[in-house]
């Protein structure tokens, strides 16, 4: 074999190769629609209207009954703290108010599930008689059973 001849050959080789690794990275998971994207973007609009209203009537629902919420300076707290917590926080003079950062909202379909949400978060409201204002980042799943779509899981970060 001839130089030449093994020149072509490694660089077939390398090229096979390379095709090989790029197919090989391609994604599995079907990629977010922009349908998926405004129902969730939509469902989280429904969520923190609730919250901001401090109407748990239409706030509890959005959660299943099995929730998890993790939080990076609470740990795992259980479903039924967590409702405790927001009756409290209603209970405030000082009335807590929640707004999606523009721009952060991600939706990544959760095959056979639901979906993930991924974002940055400001909460607001009045300490001392100023203006407080937190940002905070935050992971939940969303899960769709029979068109309704719930939050099982939550992970709040970066506090």
């Amino acid at each position: 074999m001839g130089l030449h001849q093994y020149i072509r050959n490694l660089v077939f080789l390398l090229t096979l190769s390379f095709s090989t690794q790029v197919v090989a990275q391609e994604k599995k998971v079907a990629p977010t629609t922009p349908e998926l994207f405004k129902e969730i973007e939509k469902m989280d609009t429904l969520l923190f209207d609730a919250f901001n209203n401090q109407n748990m009537a239409q706030f509890k629902p959005l959660f299943t009954e099995d929730l998890e919420w993790y939080q990076d300076n609470g740990g795992l707290i259980p479903y039924e703290t967590v409702f405790e917590n927001l009756e409290n926080t209603f209970k405030k003079e000082d009335k807590l108010t929640r707004q999606l950062v523009k721009g952060s909202l991600e939706v990544h379909p959760i095959k056979d599930y639901g979906t993930i949400q991924i974002g940055v978060h400001q909460f607001r409201h009045i300490e001392n008689g100023k203006e407080e204002i937190g940002t905070f980042k935050f992971i939940m799943l969303w899960k769709k059973t029979n068109d309704k779509w719930q939050i099982s899981r939550v992970i709040s970060y970066d506090h």
